[in-house]
Formats: C-alpha cells, structure tokens, sequence
C-alpha cells in the first residue's frame, strides 16, 4: 500500500512539474507578446507601454507551413525576425480557389492542412514573442482575391458585372463575412487558442490593397470599410482592425490628392481611415512602379512627401497611430545596386524614427518582402533574402534595435 501510495506521490509531483513547466512556458510567452496591442490616441500600447516595431512582409508564411516539408523555411524566417528584433509580421490569411494549397476552397469550404498550416504560423510567432498582422482577402487575382470571390457569386448564378461588384453584391459581402467569422472563431490547432482570443495576433485587415477603380468618388469604399470592420468589431472585441490601404487620397480632401502619384484608385484615406470601427492608418509605397518614368532621385523624393503627409495627417486630422505596413525598392528599376536599395531603407526608417521621436503618429515600417533561401522562383524583385544580403540586414537590424528600444518621455 504504501509503495503504491508513493507511486502515486511521485506520478503527481511529475504532473505538477510538467504543469508548472507548460506554465512557466506560456508565462514566457505572455511576457514576450506582452498581451493585446491597443490603440491610445496616435500611440500603439501594449501592456500599458508605447509599443514600436519595425519589421517585414512574409505573405508566404501560411504556404509553406502548411507542408511539414516545408516549414523549416517558416521557422527560419520568424527566428530572423526575433534575432533582428522586427517584433511584427505581415502575412496573409486568405488563399482562395483552384490555387496551389488553399484555404478556401470554395464558399465555405476550407482546407484543413493549409488552415494547420496558419495555426502554426501564429504558434511559432508567439514562442518568439512576434506579432502578426493577418490580412483577410486580396484585392488583387493571386491567391484568389476578389475576382475569385465574384467569380463564385457567378457559379451560383448570380449576374455580376465586374470585379469592384465584389463590394457592393450581398452575396460576395456574405461570403467575406463568413470567411472572416471562420478565421476569427478559428480554434488553433497548437495553442488550442481562438484566433479572436490571440495576443500575438496584432491586427486584421480587412484586404490587401483593396482598389474600386470604378468608383473614384471613395463611397463604394466607404460603405464597405464601414460595414466589414464593424462586423469584425462584433465578433472580435480584442483586436484592431486596419483597412489595408495604399494611402491614396480622395475627394474628401481634394487639395491632399497633390500627394498622389498621378492618379486615384477609388480610395480615400481621410475618409475610409475616419471610420470609428477602423483602429489605425496604413499606406504602402511603390516608386518604382507608380512613377515608372520618373529617376531614383524623383522616386525618393516623391516618398518623403507621401510620409510626411500622411504622418501629418494622421495626427492632425485622424489622430490615429500610421503603419508603412508594405514599402520596396525594387531590383528591376533602372540603375538598382543594393547600394541603392540601402539608401532607400535607410531613408524610410529615419523618417519613420524621425516620427517617433517626435511623438507623432507613424510608429513603424513593413518592407517588402522578405524570402527564405530556396525560394527563388517567388522572386517579384522586390524581396530581400537576408542571409545574401548582409548590408541589408544590418540596416534592417539597426534600425529595428532602435526603434524598438526607444521609450519616450512621459
């Protein structure tokens, strides 16, 4: 009896230190992650503390980990992003259609390994206390976006005129919102965590780069942004929402569309970014492709006035936190050295220090994009391969050390 007894005193020391070891585990994790990201006036707070990141795009992360095979390529890439201290990610959480492994297969139909693949994603960010922008859909046609989105509308025999129909149809709008309520109440196959209940994720956003051409006046995109973030409002009270703009403006402000590269896209940054369910202000940044004409001395000139504009605007007219939440340089520009490429990073991320400093509004910057070794046909050359780039990423990794040890004065 008493050897049984005994036996059973130790089983239950060996549970209570595996417990406390799981406990001592997820401790580590709660301080790294530091709990959920908020918004305080033009400030990200986490844990009561201003929150700073520089970081990176990854929109492939949720690809790859989706095959065991691969995810060595996932786990190199987030373990860069702790050693540089980019505490923030950007990756998508959509992949729509006949693509190569997708979530969505169709209306409500989803992919289980490659929606494992996504709650390892968020398992492996939060071991190494990174947090992660998840984008919801794509305005653009890879990995499905709103095309596809309108393209099953048809297959169920709904007449729909063109691709911008994928805001204003209810059955689109219906299949977006079930796409969103399916990632939010997701339950993490890792963490056994709902998406919704997740520190580590930072923010939704509701598309990647959304654009109504046909609609330049920006209401079609207001009526959407004002429905599709308070929807995700209504179900996920513990995240910011972000609307995934390029920063373009609009007619609610003419006098601000001087700022544009030449044209407008049917969004309007004032406008979209002041709606109350919208938690804070992104804009990307392409001068190689926006001004194709114009030289690298013009192209750099024309992003230190969409940044100080934008940042200005942001403070003074929304008073809501700015994310460079995507900017590049790419490598099929005229005249593109690495040298060249350097000179641009740096620039964007004095400013963007510049700001913080300041207490003003731009708190960070995504470049895009960062690719794993090996993975040279994803190449849109833009991306930056770390290891065989290293003037790269010690630029990178200075400025992320600054930006994220900096404590302003209360």
């Amino acid at each position: 009896m008493r050897i049984i007894i005994t036996h059973r005193l130790v089983l239950i020391a060996s549970c209570l230190a595996v417990l406390a070891a799981v406990a001592a585990a997820d401790d580590v994790y709660a301080r790294k992650a530091g709990g959920f990201a908020r918004v305080s006036g033009t400030r990200f707070m986490v844990g009561g503390r201003p929150f700073y990141s520089d970081g990176f795009n990854a929109h492939w992360l949720m690809y790859m980990a989706s095959n065991p095979a691969d995810r060595s390529k996932v786990l190199d890439t987030l373990g860069q992003a702790s050693r540089l201290r980019a505490r923030l990610v950007r990756t998508w959480a959509f992949s729509d259609g006949g693509n190569s492994r997708p979530l969505q297969i169709s209306p409500g139909v989803y992919n289980e390994a490659t929606f494992k693949g996504l709650d390892f994603v968020i398992a492996e960010a939060k071991k190494r206390g990174l947090y992660l922008i998840l984008s919801l859909v794509n305005n653009w046609e890879a990995y499905g976006g709103k095309k596809q989105y309108v393209q099953w509308a048809r297959n169920q025999g709904h007449y729909l005129g063109s691709d911008d129909d994928f805001f204003t149809s209810s059955i689109t709008q219906r299949f977006y919102m079930n796409h969103v309520r399916k990632i939010l109440t997701r339950v993490n196959t890792f963490t056994r965590v709902a998406y919704k209940n997740e520190p580590t994720i930072f923010a939704w956003e509701l598309m990647n780069e959304p654009r109504v051409p046909s609609d330049l006046s920006g209401k079609t995109m207001q009526a959407w942004v004002k429905m599709m973030s308070a929807y995700v409002k209504s179900i996920d009270h513990n995240h910011m929402v972000e609307i995934g703009l390029e920063g373009f403006y609009g007619e609610s402000v003419p006098a601000r569309k001087q700022f544009n590269p030449g044209y407008m896209v049917g969004t309007d940054f004032i406008s979209n970014n002041r709606i109350p369910t919208v938690d804070f202000a992104t804009i990307h940044s392409y001068p190689n492709e926006w001004m194709p004409g114009a030289s690298n001395a013009a192209q750099v000139v024309f992003m230190k006035k969409w940044m100080a504009s934008h940042i200005k605007d942001a403070a003074m007219v929304l008073r809501k936190p700015l994310l460079v939440s995507e900017f590049a340089w790419s490598a099929k520009s005229n005249g593109y050295t690495v040298a060249v490429r350097d000179h641009y990073f740096r620039m964007v991320y004095d400013t963007i220090y510049a700001s913080v400093k300041k207490g003003g509004s731009c708190a960070g910057g995504l470049f895009w994009q960062v690719l794993a070794p090996g993975m040279e046909t994803w190449s849109d050359g833009y991306e930056v391969v770390l290891e065989r780039s290293p003037t790269t990423a010690a630029i990178i990794s200075q400025e992320c050390a600054k930006i994220d040890s900096y404590t302003p004065a209360v």
